[in-house]
């Protein structure tokens, strides 16, 4: 038995001013065949590492090929990205026949002249392999369910949690299930419901857990195989971009119809229940030091890099300096000609500089402050689950009593080490302000005495009746108030 792996992977914000290029890839994942590391999985390349692991065990030969992935960002360019799939597919090529073929995906990649990026692999990756190779793909709830990538899969499987901390567990169901296909024991068929509305649904309040828990609890019972809950990413202006549960059972497509419709009504009865509550900025601080204990953790998901944002706004930064707020840290701001300045000036030295607010209007308008440099550290990493997380050259500075965490490589907050690189211990701040919309909650979660989340003025307003949509199909809630969610496939 042969099996073909590779990963192409990002996140597509289509109104960010950040377009994505080869380079962006080559900063995050670029690997070539036999290249991954045998230590961690890497962003959506957990198909690749936990078949490597399983290979000698399960008794098949794996055919590495090429892993691509970078922060997410703006529309890729068209011709890098047709690079970058074009290796994938001659290697597959070259590695006829094989049996089947696992593709670490995102979901919610866009490139120029490609709104689905990966109904458009798996298209061509079907077209060389025909019919009877089975086709599995782990897909980052925040994708788009396209129905082309439904049809031309054999088995499709997403991260269960948010933040994403089951990443290797849901490769290796794919695997598992794969496998399984592959030697007669299965016959997966799947159906997909979709619901019309985009939401935020984490999986650390009681509603989402409950809701995961309960639908996960059915896989491996009278034929279910697996649940998947698509969350949507929306801050991509595409036909598609709307919730959408998929259901994989064993050979009967009716029940897998029944069960879908079934969870994805009750996922409907769930709008507007399932996100956290919002504050002002202003608001959120006055809450944040008036609560007793330390830290408390205040996210700004308006201005995060995992949704594409610059990651350079600094209202919030500028609030807690104005009100000359003390033994607060604030991370990350990503602004690489300040950080190299730092470097520049050396460890302890005060001078005039100005930072942030550099990419576009959502950027707000930079700080112009004077200065303390109280920590520099070189090719720094983050850890976010079992993978590491690049964060190039890190420095902190110290205006009052705000230490400010700048990074050289675009990424959002998700690991302690963002500030423990650069000298500052999380747990001994009263207010740690984290750029993120809930993929730090995995390590920020555990040492917080209370987590606020607050909606700036960055570019991912919460509010998403604020997002100039042109292309989503209507009717979709929020948006519209009647909506006709229905089984699709």
């Amino acid at each position: 038995m042969r099996l073909f792996a590779a990963a192409i992977a990002t996140e597509t914000n289509t109104f960010s001013p950040l377009p994505t290029s080869m380079a962006a890839y080559q900063e995050g994942v670029f690997l070539r065949p036999g290249e991954h590391p045998d230590d961690t999985a890497l962003m959506c390349t957990a198909p690749l590492f936990v078949a490597r692991k399983r290979a000698k065990a399960e008794g098949f030969e794996l055919i590495e090929g090429s892993c691509f992935a970078s922060s997410p960002a703006g529309i890729t360019n068209r011709a890098d990205y047709e690079t970058m799939r074009d290796e994938i597919l001659d290697q597959l090529k070259a590695a006829l026949p094989v049996n089947g073929v696992l593709l670490g995906l995102h979901g919610a990649i866009v490139a120029h002249g490609y709104d689905d990026v990966e109904g458009d692999v798996i298209e061509h990756v079907r077209e060389i392999v025909g019919p009877k190779v089975v086709i599995g793909v782990e897909l980052d709830p925040h994708c788009h369910l396209t129905i082309k990538r439904v049809r031309l899969s054999d088995i499709i499987v997403l991260y269960k949690e948010f933040p994403y901390t089951d990443v290797v567990e849901r490769a290796e169901d794919l695997l598992k299930l794969m496998l399984r296909t592959l030697r007669g024991e299965i016959r997966p068929v799947m159906s997909l419901y979709d619901c019309r509305q985009v939401g935020s649904y984490p999986t650390t309040l009681p509603l989402m857990r409950s809701f995961v828990d309960r639908t996960s609890a059915m896989e491996g019972k009278g034929g279910v195989l697996s649940v998947s809950i698509g969350h949507c990413f929306p801050y991509a202006d595409v036909p598609e971009m709307t919730g959408r549960v998929l259901v994989v059972v064993d050979g009967d497509k009716k029940q897998a119809d029944r069960l879908a419709t079934e969870i994805g009504q009750e996922f409907v009865s769930m709008r507007g229940k399932t996100a956290p509550d919002y504050l002002g900025v202003e608001a959120a601080i006055t809450t944040a030091l008036g609560i007793n204990g330390s830290p408390v953790v205040v996210a700004d998901p308006a201005d995060n890099a995992g949704g594409g944002a610059p990651t350079d706004n600094a209202t919030v930064l500028k609030a807690l300096i104005a009100r000359d707020v003390q033994d607060a840290a604030l991370g990350p701001i990503w602004d690489p000609i300040a950080v190299r300045l730092y470097f520049d000036a050396g460890l302890g030295a005060t001078f005039p500089l100005r930072f942030g607010g550099k990419t576009g209007p959502a950027s707000g308008s930079p700080v112009d402050a004077d200065v303390t440099v109280t920590g520099l550290a070189r090719n720094c990493q983050q850890s976010f689950g079992p993978t590491q997380v690049k964060l190039g050259d890190c420095s902190c500075i110290k205006i009052g009593g705000v230490e400010i965490v700048l990074i050289s490589n675009r990424t959002q907050a998700l690991g302690l080490e963002l500030f423990r690189n650069v000298g500052v211990e999380p747990t001994e701040r009263k207010l740690l302000v984290v750029k993120s919309t809930n993929h730090f909650h995995a390590a920020f979660g555990p040492i917080a005495e209370k987590v606020l989340y607050v909606d700036s003025d960055g570019p991912l307003p919460r509010d998403y009746s604020r997002i100039p949509y042109m292309r989503v199909q209507r009717p979709i809630w929020p948006l519209d108030a009647e909506t006709t969610p229905c089984l699709i496939l």
